[in-house]
C-alpha cells in the first residue's frame, strides 16, 4: 500500500492506482464527466484537475491520470483548483449551454450562464469518448469512434452510415455524461 495525504488526511492506495481512484476508495468527491470504471481513463474533460506537491514541485494534473506515490501531497480544492475548474465549466457552458449536468457542475462552481449567444443549444456532446470508449472496451463492438480533427471533431460511424456492429445494447446512453448520446443513437444505430 502506498501513503500519502489528500486534503491533509492520511491515504493509503493500491500501486497502480490513480489520485481519483483513491479519493473514490475514500470518499473524497473530485468532479469528473470523462470518467467511468469500467473503461480505460482518458482525460479528456481535464474536471479532475488537482494541485499535486511531489516535494520537488507544485503542478496541477489530471486525477484520473496520475498515478499515486509515496509521500504526495493532493490537494482536490485548493483556490488554484477551484479556478481551473470555473474555466473550465464556463467554456463548457459557453460550448453546450443546454446540457443540464453542466449546468448543475457551473451553478456549485458559481459559473454563471454564458454572455455568449449560442446556437449550439441541442449540441451537448463534449467530445470526452466516454462512449466510444465503453462500446470497444466493455462490448468490442467498436460501432462509433471519434471521427474529424479539430472544431468538427464527432462521435461517429464509418462513413457516417448506421452501423452494422451496433448491437443495440445502449451502454452508449448509459454512460454518456451529458445526454448527448439519446440524439445521436438512432443515426448510429439506423
Amino acid at each position: 500500500m502506498i501513503s500519502f495525504t489528500i486534503n491533509d488526511r492520511e491515504v493509503t492506495g493500491q500501486e497502480g492506482w490513480t489520485i481519483l481512484e483513491v479519493a473514490k476508495w475514500h470518499g473524497i468527491d473530485i468532479p469528473t464527466l470523462c470518467y467511468h470504471g469500467a473503461v480505460e481513463p482518458y482525460g479528456a474533460c481535464r474536471l479532475c484537475v488537482v494541485e499535486v506537491d511531489d516535494g520537488q514541485q507544485r503542478r496541477l494534473v489530471a486525477s484520473c491520470l496520475h498515478p499515486v506515490q509515496e509521500g504526495l501531497k493532493v490537494q482536490t480544492d485548493s483556490e488554484r483548483v477551484k479556478n481551473v475548474r470555473r474555466w473550465i465549466l464556463q467554456m463548457m457552458v459557453d460550448e453546450h449551454p443546454g446540457s443540464q449536468r453542466i449546468k448543475e457542475l457551473a451553478k456549485s462552481y458559481g459559473v454563471k450562464e454564458s454572455r455568449f449567444k449560442s446556437d449550439r443549444v441541442e449540441d451537448l456532446c463534449i467530445l470526452c469518448g466516454l462512449c466510444v470508449r465503453a462500446c470497444d472496451e466493455v462490448v468490442g463492438a467498436r460501432a462509433i469512434s471519434l471521427g474529424n480533427r479539430g472544431v468538427r471533431k464527432e462521435v461517429a460511424t464509418t462513413h457516417r452510415l448506421p452501423s452494422p456492429e451496433c448491437v443495440a445494447c445502449g451502454t452508449c446512453l448509459y454512460v454518456c455524461p451529458t445526454g448527448a448520446m439519446e440524439q445521436l443513437f438512432d443515426r448510429i444505430r439506423g
